[in-house]
């Protein structure tokens, strides 16, 4: 079982916390035993200096638990942080190991329910088995001991009590487990819909879309409640069922135990033992029963967690390091690639070398941004290769090929930080000398240069406080702090104005390495060495302008249909 591995590191805490438990029971225990005294012994006799004396025997009783009570607090709470800490390193690593592929299966709103909720249901499973399950086990068989040791006869009657308590117990267990692991599916629908309308808060209220966003969410929290309800319905059986099973029981022991005070057979204070022993069980049946709740979310919530860390990334990575010869710095060999939904890219075929400049173009959903996907290998081909300094990119160390490539994708992200921070990413070791030439080459330059502190200015959690053509000139310099063999520009000028746009493309072609811009403008590729031209994931063409000008039809209508939109 999963849970082993993250309680061993904690085993200690969790045994002493458990035997500390344990032994606050037993001196619950002992307190019937010490009112039987009092009775038998101190009330019938009219002794009070016995009465005191028990009195005081209690009391420390009374301390005794509640210092073992303090100690078992103290290391379940420590157990039980410590497992939840351990199985979210653990699920967040499982994630980052995850190729785009995986992540398409399982979704970005379940993996954040999974880490946050299903963990902490884990902890507080685990900090109720030391906490309750070692006290609980203890009052209720000792108890049925104690009740057989001062009277036999009337401990059969908790012999018949306890089965018919298990039974209510499984009974509400059995029913309820499906529900609640129902409700965890319904908390990713939850926060998969709180997610998109805080990420996207400024469009839903451009189109004045927040009645029917509440009524949305409204209509999937209700799901939620109904089941909640459902299962609570079921689950609030529980003390009823016990109650009357343990009610009934103390009304036969008052019974057969007012004959027997009458024969002589049982003092007054033993029939007073042995309801509180009666009532010990009750009490510890309802805390028995929320335990017994709280491992059926668990159990919903542990096979949630289980499949976060089995689930296996589709592609395997590779052992090799970057090759010191080769004929082409990129080549794509016949490469076609599907997504579940369907094909994306059909037989594209294609080199590019050192220095040069590739410019792709096409209509939407051309397959643009899967063509450069497969360089950094975030998907596998379906056919082909794809292959950077001569060797398949399926053969690379995921570090090696990926330190070799600047990435930029289509939305900018910048992460919570200063801006010298997230410069850094791609090369914590680079020069003051290479950051500033980064934001040169990107027109970013200006922009740190008006920022109160500079580089040391704060960036908000994705970039919230700079606008979007900010933050993809900022995230254009932090590709180029890499000084990478491939620059990838994913379509990440499409927020500038046309002049910095000019300025940058400028800037890039004195870099000394090979640069692919995806765009949708012409005047973006139109300088390069090569353009790319794709429609419905096929190579229309490729050539350079005055090339495809001449021969592509697909080219030309893209360019005729922007000149035109520049001209009006």
């Amino acid at each position: 079982m999963f849970w082993r591995k993250y309680i061993h590191p904690y085993r200690v805490q969790a045994v002493v916390g458990f035997l500390f438990k344990s032994a606050e029971a037993v001196l619950e225990l002992m307190v019937p035993l010490v009112v039987v005294k009092v009775i038998d012994v101190g009330v019938a006799n009219n002794d009070t200096g016995y009465i005191s004396h028990m009195a005081l025997y209690m009391y420390g009783l009374a301390l005794a638990g509640y210092a073992c009570s303090l100690v078992c607090q103290y290391f379940a709470s420590v157990t039980s942080q410590g497992f939840g800490t351990l199985v979210r390193r653990d699920m967040f690593e499982a994630v980052n190991r995850y190729d785009y592929d995986t992540l398409d299966i399982l979704g970005t709103p379940t993996l954040i329910t999974r880490i946050a909720n299903d963990v902490n249901q884990l902890q507080l499973a685990v900090a109720m088995t030391i906490r309750l399950v070692s006290r609980n086990p203890v009052l209720i068989f000792g108890s049925l001991i104690m009740a057989m040791i001062v009277n036999r006869e009337i401990g059969l009657i908790f012999l018949c009590i306890a089965p018919l308590i298990a039974l209510a117990i499984w009974f509400v267990m059995s029913h309820s487990q499906p529900i609640y692991t129902k409700v965890q599916t319904i908390l990713d629908d939850v926060s998969l819909i709180t997610r998109e309308n805080l990420s996207g808060v400024r469009v839903i209220r451009a189109f004045n879309k927040q009645g029917s966003e509440k009524v949305r969410f409204n209509k999937v929290t209700e799901t939620q409640k109904d089941h909640q309800l459902k299962a609570g319905n079921i689950s609030a059986l529980m003390n009823p069922m016990t109650t009357v099973i343990v009610n009934t029981g103390i009304i036969l022991i008052l019974y057969v135990s007012g004959v027997r005070v009458n024969t002589g057979a049982l003092t007054q204070g033993e029939v007073i033992a042995l309801i509180n022993y009666m009532n010990q069980i009750l009490l510890s049946m309802y805390a028995f029963a929320n335990v017994i709740l709280i491992y059926v979310k668990a159990g919903a919530s542990s096979a949630r967690v289980q499949e976060v860390l089995n689930l296996k990334p589709l592609m395997s990575e590779g052992e090799k390091d970057a090759p010191q010869t080769y004929d082409h710095l990129l080549e794509f060999d016949n490469v076609s690639f599907s997504y579940h939904s369907g094909e994306a890219l059909s037989h594209i075929s294609f080199t590019a070398d050192p220095g040069e400049t590739i410019g792709i173009i096409g209509g939407t959903g051309s397959g643009k941004s899967s063509l450069v996907n497969l360089i950094p290998r975030f998907y596998d081909v379906s056919e082909g290769s794809v292959k950077v300094m001569g060797q398949d990119v399926r053969d690379y160390k995921y570090d090696a090929l990926r330190h070799l490539i600047g990435l930029v994708p289509q939305q900018a992200t910048l992460f919570s930080g200063t801006v010298r921070s997230n410069l850094l990413w791609g090369n914590p070791n680079a020069s003051e000398e290479d950051i500033q030439s980064a934001l040169d080459i990107s027109q970013a330059k200006e922009i740190v240069d008006k920022m109160d502190k500079g580089l040391d200015t704060t960036i908000e959690a994705s970039g919230k406080n700079v606008s979007g053509g900010q933050r993809q000139r900022l995230t254009i310099a932090r590709a180029l702090v890499r000084k990478p063999d491939i620059l990838i520009l994913d379509d990440s000028a499409s927020a500038l104005d046309f002049a910095t746009d000019a300025k940058l493309r400028k800037a890039l072609r004195t870099l000394d390495c090979t640069t692919i811009i995806v765009s949708q403008r012409v005047s973006a590729i139109e300088s390069a060495d090569k353009i790319l031209v794709l429609n419905h994931g096929a190579l229309e063409d490729i050539g350079t302008h005055d090339e495809l000008m001449e021969r592509c039809t697909l080219y030309q209508e893209i360019v005729a249909s922007q000149r035109k939109g520049d001209n009006a």
